[in-house]
């Protein structure tokens, strides 16, 4: 079972934070506020069940679940959506695909270094 380290992180900036209003439907003023934000993102992991929690001056947020078994997600205050969601391993890297109102949504965490890294993102299949 691969492992994500458990333990408290900072964001250092925004800069990188590219929420197209097309891609995510995510409302202008929120996308705004988003790239100001520098959350604390502290994971506990106990084998293949997670707790994150997201403080931040907006919003906190906390999401549990076992990896591989599918979960009922509620991002009120985020884009406000339900979900059906299954995070699996790729490798080292967590990968949540999101299933409901607003098709093909999830998200990706990795570490790299001491730096822990997140990845919004929309699915989609060219095939």
């Amino acid at each position: 079972l691969p492992k994500i380290a458990a333990g408290a992180w900072l964001a250092q900036s925004g800069e990188h934070v590219t929420l197209d209003h097309g891609v995510l439907s995510i409302d202008f003023a929120t996308r705004k506020i988003a790239k100001l934000l520098k959350p604390q993102k502290v994971i506990e992991q106990n084998g293949d069940s997670f707790t994150i929690h997201t403080h931040s001056t907006l919003k906190n947020y906390l999401v549990t679940f076992k990896v591989g078994e599918e979960f009922d997600e509620d991002n009120k205050g985020l884009d406000n959506r339900k979900c059906k969601s299954l995070v699996t391993w790729d490798n080292d890297r967590l990968t949540c695909v999101q299933k409901g109102e607003k098709k093909k949504r999830g998200w990706t965490h990795w570490i790299e270094g001491d730096e822990l890294h997140l990845v919004l993102a929309t699915f989609c299949s060219f095939i």
